[in-house]
Formats: structure tokens, C-alpha cells, sequence
């Protein structure tokens, strides 16, 4: 029974988690429904449909159309889609073009906004004359487009961490557009001098901009209600203490959309905003990650004990006696060195841009900072001399028990995202299945994830494993060498803003979010080094699984950018 323990434990938190995440989802009676409706030019759009018992084609209910942000998907809208369903609003959680299941490119066709709400509007259980817009961050471009394609579908907007006149693509922002409009940001948004010109989220009631908006020539003050709900010119401002990517993640960002909604919208419950239930979700959904983290060890370990895998089974033996000087080093360059190459090399990384084979423009750049810091490893290795393991080297074997094991991992996504339509996710870290776009995608960045981790594996084990030590050791060091860089890196950059307002590196918002992502990724990446080698005496299958994992994840998360009409948007310059 031993060899089934971990196999048997991550099921049972892939199962529990997921079953808490979908009765959170669907409390009082909320249908989910994964959708797909029509785009522009034969593309088909994506999104998930929260339909509350209240809502009939007798009674047509409130709706909300609601869109993430850049490199996200449609459950990052989850918080406010529950809350707000929970209050007998129709919210339809939309992707943008380019981003999860949604077709065509990031930026095309409005975001996907106007094709959007017409789906919405063709509910025969919507009030056509009774919808809202809410977008986090870049989802303010697709609900603006929307609104300006439409401008009487809909009565009340939300721009959550967002701002009007983004980059040039959505519409300057004026008394009279859009309609009855909050703005909620962060007091701490690291996206203030390129949303609203100001150098901390705290001043933009001073942003001109917003000025403009709010049809004054004085600061904005935040909870006042500026024009009037009846004409459609209402405006209120919202600074919650929190950050861009907590806007989203928080009972302070979320009460404010509910509150407006219920301002401006007709027949939405009056439960407080502040009586919320999501977070319970997203402890359900990041259970179930850590289930299938687990998982994915348990089923290595029980192939090992079957008849095809079993000649690869073999005990790892350290070859360093001890943690000497030469040790400490080589721990502190494993955790330092892609940490701090992180904004550099995926500045660098612009230059790989976009095309067929690898469309993604984020997934490009972070192919870049791995290559490069395989190579940068590979010099290391020159400094740190020493005793290496004996490494063996089953090649095949090593390939195809990763495929089993990620198989295996993979079919668990698929089946509480069939069964419970969640996912493995918590805040800004989220696993979804591919699609078979998505899919054609990721055997092309395989490769290159794959070099990298073939060298970052091999380093980390002859490196840092010590003879003797328990397994428990061996794997917490593996897992902190790997992520300690990043944790350092993201302390610094937040307690810099929380003292001052403004990030230590101010020019590096979006890589900052996504460095966030790769402290728990790491820690996995660590793990799984460790693990598997000790059962194998190989670095071999632990990269192949390691590349396997980090590539559907990048892929599967990280939005499309090429086609063959793509270009990328004129960004004006901001001021701060």
C-alpha cells in the first residue's frame, strides 16, 4: 500500500478541493456553463456563463459582461462572477482574442468586446436593458470597445485597475462615455503612471485624466458620487489598499464592482457587498494544485514499480560529503542568478518576436530568459568544481515516463474541469487544459524548455545534493533553491512599494506580476528534481517531466499574439 500513498493522496485533494471550488461557484442554485459564440471573421470566442436560478426566459435577469486582464483567462473573473451571480446577475466571464479558448490575436476585433456582449444580449434570459461591463487592468479595452460599438446596450461600467484610452486602443475618456462608470484602483497599482499618468495609485484622483473623466477641474474625491445615475453620467472612485493583481483577489476590490452594479443596475439582490464567499473557491481550486502536484509525484513512483518503467528505478547517491563553502555558493548562485537575469533577459527576449511556430510573445520572452540561464548554469559549472554523482542516462525510458506521468496529471485537469468546470489555480497562478490549438503551440516551445531543464536539473542535483542526508532535506533544499531568488526579488520589489508607493525598479510592472507566478513553479520545479532522481539516479526523467509541466502551463496561460494581420499597438509615452 505504501507505493500507492502519494497517488492515493493527490486524487483525494484534487477531488475535495475541486468539489468546494464548484459548490462555491454554484452556491443558490448557479448553472456554469463553458460557452463558445461567435466572433468576427468565422472565430469563435470563449467564456464561462454564471446563470443564476432566478434567471428565465419569464423573468430575464440583470447581466454583467466581464473581462480579465493581459495574459489571463476567464476564471481570473471568478471572484466577481460569483458574487455578483450569487445576487441573480447572468455574468458572462469572457476571454479575449488571443487568450484562453478565444481565437484570433491579442488585440483583434476589439479584444473580443462587441462580440461579446451581442452573445449577452442574445440570452433569451438577459434583460437587454439591464447590462453592466466590468474589465480588470487590459480588460477595460474589450467592455470600452463594447461600449462604444453599443453605446446604449448597456447602463453602468467597471473598470477595475483599468483606465480609458488604453494604449491608444480603447476610447479617451469623457463626461458622457462611457455610461455610469466607477473606477476602482489600488492605492499600491503598479500600473498608475501607464493607466492614469500618475506615479502612484494613491494619486490619480490628481490625474488629469481622470479629471477629465469625471467632468471636474479639481482632485477627484474617492467615494464621492460625481453626475447622475438617471442620465447615465454618473462617476464614483474607489482606492482600496491593494495592489494590481489584488484588485481581483480581494474583498476591498470586489465589493466596490458589486456595490456599483447594484447602484446602477435594476433587480440585483441587496445583499451586502462585503458578504463574499470566492476566496473558499480559490482554497478549493489551489488544493486541488497541490493535489496534483502530488499526484504527479505519486504516479512517477507507481510506474516505477511497473514492468515498463522498473529498469529505470535506481537509488540517487549524492557525491558532496557535506555543506562546505563551495556548497553554500553554489546554493546561493542557483537561487540568485535567474532571479536577478529576470527583467534583463526578458527585455532581451522582446527580440524573439511573435511568429507561426511561436506565437506568444510572453511565452518567447520567457524562452529567452531560460536559454540564456542554461548557459549562464553551464558557465557556473566551470566555477563550481567538484564531486559530481554518477547520473545515468535512459533516455527512452526517461521521455516516456514523463509522458505517462504528465498523462496521468493531465487527465485529472481534464476531468474535474468536465465534471466541476474548475481548474488548478490560486490568485495569479492557474492550470488550464489545452485546447488543440494550444497544444500544437506547445510542441514547438517543448524544445527549447526542455535544453533548458536537461541543464537546470543536472546542476541542481550535482550541485547541491549532499550524501546521507534525508529525502525531506534534499527536497527542501531543491525547492528553495529554485524559488529563494524570486522570493527576494518580489520582497524587495513590494516592501519598496509599501513604504514609498512606487516599485524599487518602477519600470518593470508586468514582469513583476509574472515573477510572482514563478515562486510557487520553482518550489514544483525543485521538487519534482529531487524526487525523481532519488528514485532514479537520473536527471533525465525529472527535466523531461519539469519541461512538460512549465511548457503547458506557459502555453496554456499566456496569450497569442500572431497572426497574420497582427501588429502590435502604437504605445504612447507615459508620464509620471
Amino acid at each position: 500500500m505504501r507505493r500507492w500513498g502519494l497517488f492515493a493522496l493527490g486524487w483525494a485533494l484534487i477531488l475535495m478541493g475541486s468539489l468546494l471550488a464548484h459548490l462555491i461557484q454554484t452556491s443558490g442554485g448557479v448553472r456554469i456553463e463553458d460557452v463558445r459564440y461567435p466572433g468576427e471573421d468565422g472565430k469563435t470566442m470563449s467564456g464561462l456563463l454564471y446563470v443564476p436560478r432566478n434567471a428565465t426566459a419569464g423573468a430575464p435577469a440583470p447581466a454583467v459582461l466581464a473581462s480579465h486582464g493581459y495574459i489571463n483567462t476567464r476564471e481570473m473573473q471568478s471572484a466577481f462572477a460569483i458574487e455578483l451571480a450569487r445576487r441573480g446577475v447572468v455574468v458572462l466571464a469572457m476571454e479575449m482574442t488571443g487568450h484562453g479558448y478565444s481565437q484570433a490575436a491579442v488585440g483583434q476585433q476589439g479584444f473580443g468586446g462587441p462580440a461579446a456582449l451581442r452573445y449577452l444580449q442574445g440570452l433569451p434570459f438577459v434583460d437587454r436593458a439591464n447590462i453592466g461591463l466590468e474589465g480588470h487592468s487590459m480588460g477595460g479595452i474589450p467592455i470600452q470597445a463594447a461600449a462604444q460599438a453599443q453605446p446604449d446596450g448597456y447602463r453602468a461600467m467597471v473598470l477595475e485597475g483599468s483606465t480609458t484610452g488604453f494604449l491608444g486602443a480603447a476610447p479617451p475618456g469623457t463626461p458622457d462615455f462611457p455610461r455610469n462608470t466607477a473606477v476602482v484602483f489600488g492605492r499600491y497599482d503598479e500600473f498608475a503612471p501607464l493607466m492614469w499618468e500618475v506615479a502612484k495609485g494613491g494619486d490619480i484622483g490628481r490625474s488629469p485624466k481622470l479629471m477629465a473623466l469625471f467632468g471636474t477641474t479639481s482632485p477627484v474625491a474617492p467615494e464621492r458620487l460625481y453626475g447622475s445615475i438617471a442620465e447615465g453620467t454618473a462617476r464614483r472612485l474607489h482606492l482600496p489598499p491593494v495592489t494590481h493583481p489584488w484588485e481581483h483577489f480581494s474583498v476591498g476590490g470586489v465589493a466596490p464592482a458589486v456595490a456599483w452594479f447594484q447602484a446602477t443596475l435594476d433587480r440585483v439582490d441587496s445583499r451586502p457587498p462585503g458578504d463574499q464567499i470566492w476566496i473558499w473557491k480559490e482554497v478549493g481550486t489551489g488544493l486541488a494544485f497541490i493535489g496534483f502536484v502530488i499526484l504527479l509525484l505519486g504516479t512517477f513512483q507507481l510506474l516505477l514499480t511497473l514492468p515498463p518503467f522498473a529498469r529505470l528505478a535506481a537509488p540517487g547517491v549524492a557525491a558532496r560529503e557535506r555543506r562546505d563553502g563551495r556548497w553554500w555558493l553554489a546554493f546561493v548562485l542557483t537561487a540568485a542568478v535567474p532571479a536577478l537575469t529576470f527583467f534583463p533577459f526578458m527585455k532581451l527576449g522582446g527580440v524573439f518576436f511573435p511568429m507561426r511556430f511561436f506565437p506568444q510573445y510572453i511565452g518567447n520572452q520567457l524562452v529567452v530568459w531560460a536559454l540564456l540561464n542554461g548557459i549562464v548554469t553551464l558557465l557556473l559549472g566551470l566555477l563550481l568544481r567538484g564531486p559530481k554523482p554518477a547520473f545515468r542516462q535512459p533516455w527512452l525510458g526517461a521521455i516516456g515516463l514523463a509522458l505517462a506521468t504528465a498523462a496521468i496529471g493531465y487527465g485529472a485537469l481534464a476531468l474535474v474541469d468536465a465534471a466541476f468546470k474548475v481548474d488548478f489555480r490560486f490568485w495569479v497562478l492557474g492550470l488550464k487544459p489545452l485546447d488543440a490549438r494550444h497544444a500544437g503551440f506547445a510542441l514547438a516551445y517543448l524544445v527549447p524548455w526542455a535544453a533548458f531543464f536537461l541543464i537546470a536539473v543536472r546542476a541542481l542535483i550535482a550541485n547541491l545534493a549532499v550524501k546521507d542526508e534525508p529525502a525531506w532535506a534534499q527536497y527542501l533544499t531543491a525547492a528553495l533553491a529554485m524559488s529563494l531568488g524570486f522570493v527576494a526579488l518580489l520582497a524587495l520589489q513590494y516592501a519598496w512599494l509599501f513604504a514609498t508607493g512606487v516599485r524599487l525598479i518602477a519600470a518593470e510592472p508586468l514582469n513583476t506580476l509574472i515573477a510572482i507566478q514563478f515562486v510557487p513553479l520553482l518550489m514544483v520545479v525543485g521538487l519534482i528534481a529531487a524526487f525523481t532522481w532519488r528514485r532514479t539516479a537520473s536527471a533525465l526523467p525529472g527535466a523531461f517531466l519539469c519541461a512538460l509541466l512549465i511548457c503547458w502551463y506557459v502555453t496554456a496561460g499566456t496569450a497569442t499574439h500572431w497572426s497574420p494581420e497582427f501588429r502590435l499597438p502604437e504605445r504612447p509615452a507615459a508620464k509620471t
